[in-house]
């Protein structure tokens, strides 16, 4: 745990964690270095810490966001309630960083998420179909995303978003390389 920053430590320390769980203490490291990964382990095993806070070093390493810059970490999800899930949690530990963090996803006004895309953020988490509607009306832009997170990949493809995926990796400044067998048909 020494790779994370000392915000890191800090919110680790205020959320009671005593140390990293199996997917936390092998993700971290590859994650921190810049790696692809596939993590895959069991509900409440820590698995959206285990990408969120290198995503949180990652954003501290970047440049500062400058106006009509998108955001530099792009977490996926499958439905509202996952994203919305892995919001409370960058919320959370975003604020030991100052990072911002916002959550689209449909079924809610529009309105407020796109004054958080055009206020800037540093962490977009978003259901597939509302971020291509956002994208397409040019409340937000992928140019700046570095670090991209496609949680609960499996589940995204098997309900039909692979065409959405596609589209959404092409608009990122992250090249797709060493995608993991099975999930190579999303390499643009």
């Amino acid at each position: 745990m020494t790779l994370l920053t000392d915000y890191c430590m800090q919110a680790i320390a205020k959320s009671g964690f005593v140390e990293p769980t199996p997917i936390q203490s092998q993700g971290w490291p590859m994650a921190l270095k810049g790696r692809d990964l596939i993590g895959i382990a069991q509900t409440g095993s820590g698995k959206t810490l285990s990408y969120l806070l290198p995503g949180l070093v990652h954003v501290g390493a970047q440049p500062r966001l400058e106006q009509g810059d998108g955001p530099i970490v792009l977490i996926l999800a499958p439905t509202r309630e996952l994203a919305v899930q892995i919001q409370e949690e960058s919320t959370k530990f975003g604020s030991y960083s100052r990072t911002r963090s916002t959550c689209v996803y449909g079924g809610a006004p529009k309105g407020p998420q796109i004054r958080d895309l055009r206020r800037g953020v540093e962490i977009v988490i978003a259901t597939p179909g509302r971020l291509i509607d956002m994208l397409e009306a040019g409340h937000t832009n992928l140019r700046r995303v570095t670090y991209l997170v496609l949680d609960e990949a499996d589940r995204m493809l098997d309900m039909g978003f692979e065409p959405q995926i596609r589209k959404i990796v092409a608009q990122t400044g992250k090249p797709c390389t060493g995608v993991p067998h099975g999930l190579e048909k999303l390499k643009p």
